[in-house]
C-alpha cells in the first residue's frame, strides 16, 4: 500500500471515528467520558492524512522531471499486493453496521461484578427514588439497605434469565470499554409481568427486600429488589451503567 493509499485509509478511519463520537454509536464500544479523547483521535488522523497527501502531491511534482532511467525503473517496480484494501472492511463495517449492547447472554456467563463502594450518598429526594442497578445492588448487599428502609425505588435495566427462569435486572458496566465490560445483577421477586422476554428493558419500581443470593458464576452478592411494578421502555441512549467506578 503506497503513501496516497496510507492517507486514504487514515483519512477513512478519521471520519469514522468523528462520525462514532458524534452520533452516539462510541457508546457501543467505549464509555462516555472517552468521547472528546475519540474526537480528537479522528480529527489528529484527518490532519495526518491531509499532511500526507499534500506531501506525496508535491514529490510526484518534482519527480516529473526525472531522468527516463528512474521512469523505467518505476515501470518495471512491483505494484503494491491489492489485498491490502481489505483493511478497509473493519472501517466500512464501524461506519455502516452497529453492533448490538452487549446483553443478557454475556450476563448470565459472567459472574456479577458488585464491590463494596468507599461510602454511599444520599438518595434523590424524588419518590420512589431513581437509583443505578449498581447504586441499589451495593446499598442492598453491603449497606444491609438501611439506607433503603421505607422508601420506594426506580431501576432501569434489562432482563436476563436464568436456565430455571428466574429473572435479573441486569446492567452492563464499564472500566473502558465494552471488551471488559462486566455485569451488576439484581433478583427481581414480586409483581412481574406475565412474560418475560430476555434483552427487553424494564423500569421497575419496587421496595428493598433482605433476601440476598449468590451469582453461581463467581459467588458474587445478588440482591433482591421486591418489584410492585413494571414497565417496558426503550433502550436508552447509553445502554451501559455510568456510575461505575465514578
Amino acid at each position: 500500500m503506497n503513501r496516497q493509499a496510507q492517507a486514504a485509509v487514515m483519512f477513512l478511519l478519521g471520519a469514522a471515528l468523528l462520525h462514532a463520537g458524534t452520533t452516539g454509536l462510541y457508546l457501543r464500544y467505549v464509555k462516555a467520558g472517552l468521547q472528546p479523547l475519540l474526537l480528537a483521535s479522528g480529527v489528529v488522523l484527518i490532519a495526518a492524512a491531509a499532511a500526507t497527501a499534500w506531501y506525496e502531491r508535491r514529490a510526484a511534482k518534482a519527480a516529473g522531471a526525472a531522468e527516463p532511467a528512474t521512469a523505467e525503473a518505476q515501470a518495471h517496480s512491483h505494484p503494491e499486493p491489492r489485498i491490502s484494501w481489505l483493511l478497509l472492511l473493519p472501517l466500512l463495517s464501524l461506519i455502516l453496521v452497529a453492533p448490538p449492547a452487549l446483553g443478557s447472554y454475556s450476563a448470565l456467563r459472567a459472574g456479577t461484578a458488585l464491590q463494596k463502594p468507599y461510602g454511599y450518598g444520599r438518595l434523590p429526594g424524588a419518590n420512589p427514588a431513581p437509583l443505578s442497578v449498581v447504586d441499589y445492588a451495593s446499598r442492598a448487599a453491603y449497606d444491609h439497605g438501611r439506607s433503603l428502609h421505607g422508601r420506594p425505588v426506580r431501576v432501569t435495566g434489562f432482563l436476563a434469565l436464568d436456565h430455571s427462569g428466574a429473572p435479573y435486572l441486569v446492567r452492563m458496566a464499564l472500566n473502558c470499554c465494552a471488551a471488559d465490560a462486566q455485569p451488576v445483577k439484581i433478583a427481581l421477586t414480586g409483581t412481574l409481568p406475565p412474560v418475560l422476554r430476555p434483552d427487553a428493558w424494564l423500569e421497575v419500581t419496587g421496595t428493598y427486600t433482605p433476601k440476598l443470593t449468590h451469582d453461581p458464576v463467581n459467588n458474587g452478592p445478588i440482591p433482591y429488589l421486591k418489584v410492585t411494578s413494571a414497565r417496558p421502555v426503550p433502550t436508552p441512549h447509553d445502554p451501559y451503567d455510568e456510575t461505575w467506578n465514578n
